[in-house]
């Protein structure tokens, strides 16, 4: 790794990595404000996502590293907290295998279309499934009211948006591979 790559936004995405398990510590280990640190520690992961990519964009350092590792920074915290939300018993694990199959699917979508040389560019809908799973895991983690409304507006946006990927790129998914 070179000396570029170390770069604030890709430490910030890394931040997320290591932030992802203290989410999960803090949310099931039942201990005294548990929730609100893990939280809080959630809340400040996400903020990183949002962080990065601002910074990377206004200074120009996008790298290699940083297109790797922010969208998997992202699923790993999103995933550490719908796991440990899973063990609690606040969200059922079909809707977790739903959203996980979408980042999946989408995931590999994307490779494929890299390797025909093509861009998947994030979408609307993309970042509106991001936002609404970050403010529904939030609403679950503390267990405000109306969490679970919240997850199926999550949900709906990610199914919604992941089929519009699926669209988007069908015609990659049924072309026969270039040579």
């Amino acid at each position: 790794m070179g000396a570029t790559a170390l770069n604030l936004p890709n430490l910030l995405s890394l931040s997320r990595v290591f932030l992802a398990p203290l989410v999960v510590v803090f949310l099931t280990l039942r201990i005294e404000w548990g929730d609100l640190i893990a939280g809080a520690v959630f809340i400040l992961a996400a903020l990183t996502d949002t962080a990065d990519g601002y910074i990377a964009r206004k200074r120009g350092i996008v790298t290699n590293l940083g297109k790797f590792i922010d969208p998997l920074a992202d699923k790993i915290l999103i995933t550490a907290a719908l796991v440990g939300l899973v063990e609690l018993q606040r969200i059922p694990a079909w809707m977790v295998v739903l959203i996980l199959a979408r980042e999946f699917i989408v995931t590999g979508l994307r490779m494929i279309a890299a390797a025909e040389g093509v861009v998947l560019a994030a979408s609307k809908g993309g970042k509106a499934k991001t936002v609404s799973q970050i403010i529904a895991i939030v609403m679950m983690i503390l267990s405000l009211p109306f969490a679970t409304l919240a997850m199926w507006v999550a949900l709906l946006l990610t199914v919604w948006s992941g089929m519009d990927y699926l669209m988007k790129g069908w015609s990659l998914l049924i072309a026969p591979p270039a040579r």
